[in-house]
């Protein structure tokens, strides 16, 4: 993915050929070996799958749904059915001669009509080619009436009736025969010139629908006249005349009140249906014959106009005239398409991969790619510091530093543009690299640093000095720490809002207050040594007494605190709560077997015996008990 149009309107080519012409297979896997990790070529990647032709591409078009890119080419002659949905080639079909256009005449792939150069129409569907039919003449385009299912094929050369005229066959696909052509003014009386492969041979070249709106039909002839015709009447409503050079484009637009038509010698004019004078003209400038005119619309409702030639591809304006952004690939076009409802433009061209193109401004990205706004959201916020790869454009001051002024204007070396001048990039490194021999030593310093820098980002550089609530502040400190997102200017900290949580009196955290105690009452205070727990109670006066009374009983006790237990009351009993010391006497007295009466805590000391002692140590005798009875009458064995 490239941006191959920078500017205000960028354009960045997807997919298409890199060479103007197409490589041999061998020197093409050589040089793909060769450039595999160059900068260039590590970003790229294949939209679809083999979205190419052995030799060129003719035509291109999507279907209705958007699911679905047929397109033929050569050789030998074939064509494709890609589809979106899987991001790859679904089928290709071989045919017996060369197409010239073709139409989906349903909404996907399923059927199609293929005008081919032989005079020839093939009918194709998924299973193959269904049925074939010859022309009288060769044709030059394909239209298509939905409505009275009706196929237009204008046609070289004069009617066989000798009345002088150019035809438009009509083939009814209902009934499946050919019916009454329609004649077009070619403008030539001569016989011999209007035999089929005369020199100078009329013809109708294009023809187009307004299909969604009044549904007229537009014929553009090689005298530079365009026909209108209404498929009511079937016959001839209107005549467009006095354009210079014949008609080879033609489309009307989305609403069908104006109609766009491009010339042989690069001419592209608009017209109103209303009115006989053009809305604007324009030039393609490079003089070669239009091939496609599409109107596109932006999705903030603006309107534009493609014209596309052999070389290069514009989009103008509607409203203006002016010329929104161009594409200008490295190879001849031969017909360009538009995915519905999307910035996403396809071309059909002379080398051997088709073209893609995206223009964010004109619409996103189709729906079986819409991965391709991210990617160029991302290219749009990466910062451009150098204009060529192999260039490196430096300024008179730089030029100075580096010792390279001696060089203006008497080497090739320095190739002056705007307020600088371009110098190759190993020119640049050698003459860095002697203007300053520690270079490479100083950048070897900064990127250590950088990455010592990276490792010590997870630790806390410094302790946040404020003037109130320093323990929370340190708090805040010990919470991005477990985070290792440590940041003394982050979070709270940094926050302008809660700056005055840390620089006002006002809002100082009071640790003495009671308040501050039931909500921390495991937090260390100030003047009293170990935390508080939970279960504190502080003794009051009465039971009955208001809290004002409790704080003046706290403070006559000189904040002593009195650990009880508590335990069930009965309604109307007394209380039967005490304290550890007094109920220490209550208890049950301990066996005398133990050593003593122990209330409380009990230390115990012992001494380890030594291991390697007690190996040396003989083995106690086993001495008979006195009171045992013995079995033996012998008195000596008792003994």
């Amino acid at each position: 993915m490239k941006l191959s149009n920078p500017g205000s309107v960028p354009v960045y080519t997807i997919a298409g050929p890199s060479t103007a012409r197409p490589l041999p297979d061998w020197l093409a896997r050589r040089r793909n070996r060769s450039e595999k990790h160059s900068p260039e070529n590590v970003n790229n990647f294949e939209l679809l799958q083999n979205f190419e032709f052995e030799e060129a591409s003719n035509c291109i078009r999507v279907s209705e749904d958007g699911n679905w890119i047929m397109s033929s080419g050569t050789y030998k002659p074939q064509f494709h059915v890609h589809s979106t949905q899987e991001l790859s080639l679904s089928f290709s079909r071989h045919t017996k001669s060369e197409n010239t256009t073709f139409l989906l005449l349903s909404p996907d792939y399923s059927k199609s009509l293929h005008l081919q150069n032989d005079r020839s129409l093939e009918f194709h569907t998924p299973a193959g080619c269904h049925y074939e039919t010859r022309l009288p003449r060769f044709g030059r385009d394909l239209a298509y009436l939905r409505q009275s299912t009706e196929v237009l094929v204008p046609a070289v050369g004069l009617s066989s009736d000798g009345s002088g005229f150019g035809e438009v066959f009509r083939l009814d696909l209902e009934r499946g025969q050919y019916l009454r052509p329609w004649q077009v003014d070619v403008g030539t009386d001569d016989e011999a010139s209007g035999l089929q492969g005369g020199i100078n041979v009329g013809s109708v070249n294009v023809a187009t629908v307004a299909e969604y709106t009044h549904g007229l039909c537009a014929f553009g002839t090689s005298i530079g006249t365009v026909e209108f015709f209404d498929p009511r009447t079937k016959g001839r409503v209107a005549t467009l005349g006095g354009q210079d050079g014949e008609i080879t484009a033609l489309d009307f637009s989305v609403d069908g009140l104006s109609i766009a038509l491009g010339t042989s010698n690069g001419q592209i004019q608009k017209y109103d249906m209303r009115n006989p004078r053009p809305i604007f003209k324009k030039d393609q400038g490079m003089g070669l014959p239009i091939k496609n005119l599409i109107h596109l619309k932006t999705p903030t409702g603006e309107r534009k106009l493609l014209s596309a030639d052999k070389r290069i591809i514009k989009l103008w304006d509607e409203e203006s005239g002016d010329l929104w952004t161009s594409i200008e690939p490295m190879v001849d076009i031969n017909h360009v398409a538009h995915c519905p409802d999307s910035g996403m433009i396809l071309t059909a061209n002379e080398g051997k991969q088709m073209h893609c193109f995206f223009i964010p401004s004109l619409g996103l990205a189709p729906k079986w790619c819409h991965f391709l706004d991210n990617m160029v959201h991302e290219m749009e916020n990466e910062t451009q510091t150098e204009t060529y790869d192999n260039y490196k454009f430096l300024t008179l001051p730089e030029l100075k530093a580096l010792s390279l002024t001696h060089l203006v204007g008497k080497t090739n070396l320095l190739r002056p543009y705007m307020h600088g001048y371009f110098v190759a990039a190993k020119l640049y490194d050698q003459a860095r690299l002697i203007a300053n021999p520690y270079i490479w030593e100083e950048e070897r310093a900064k990127r250590v640093k950088e990455k010592v820098d990276k490792e010590r980002a997870s630790r806390i550089r410094g302790v946040k000095k404020v003037k109130v609530n320093q323990k929370l502040a340190d708090k805040l400190l010990l919470k991005q720490k477990e985070r290792e997102e440590v940041d003394t200017n982050a979070g709270i900290l940094g926050d302008s809002r809660f700056g005055k949580l840390f620089e006002d009196e006002d809002f100082k955290v009071d640790e003495t207050s009671r308040e501050f105690r039931n909500l921390n009452p495991s937090t260390l205070i100030p003047g009293q040594n170990g935390y508080i727990d939970p279960t504190t109670r502080y003794v009051a006066s009465s039971d009955e007494g208001s809290d004002d009374e409790d704080d003046n009983n706290d403070k006559e006790a000189g904040d002593e605190v009195v650990m009880q237990i508590s335990s069930s009351r009965a309604q109307g009993s007394h209380v039967k709560d005490t304290a550890f010391g007094s109920r220490v006497p209550q208890t049950r007295p301990v066996s005398k077997a133990r050593q003593g009466v122990v209330n409380g805590e009990k230390q115990v000391t012992f001494v380890p015996k030594s291991k390697k002692k007690e190996a040396e140590a003989p083995a106690p005798e086993k001495k008979r008990l006195d009171g045992r009875r013995s079995a033996s009458t012998n008195t000596f064995r008792k003994q």
